[in-house]
């Protein structure tokens, strides 16, 4: 997807394209997934865009843990989970960065579930 000139996105969009990241911090996919819901039929694709992005990050994520679970069985899990965690943290506040500034994001390492 091509990037969107930050002069040409409306501040409304940014602002849910924002929370969309951050929401996903603390409520992992659930956030990212109502904002895809209520705005996939309309014609805010930068939102649509920041949404499928967040929701398959926060479904990667989800797997990552659970793989950490499993590996901590064997205590590799124990460490790794606090690199899961800090991933998390650092790519959602740069993808509101990027959102902030009215250009579109990709996670990297992330699976596409949900594609455009």
């Amino acid at each position: 997807m091509q990037n969107t000139a930050a002069s040409s996105v409306v501040r409304q969009d940014k602002t849910v394209a924002i929370l969309v990241h951050i929401g996903g911090l603390f409520f992992s996919w659930l956030a990212p997934l109502v904002v895809y819901l209520i705005k996939k039929g309309s014609d805010d694709e930068f939102t649509v865009h920041h949404a499928r992005e967040a929701l398959n990050f926060q479904l990667t994520l989800m797997i990552a843990y659970f793989m950490c679970f499993l590996l901590s069985f064997i205590l590799i899990g124990l460490f790794l989970i606090w690199f899961v965690m800090l991933a998390n943290l650092i790519l959602s506040i740069m993808a509101a960065v990027k959102a902030s500034n009215g250009v579109d994001y990709r996670y990297p390492l992330t699976i596409r579930f949900v594609k455009a």
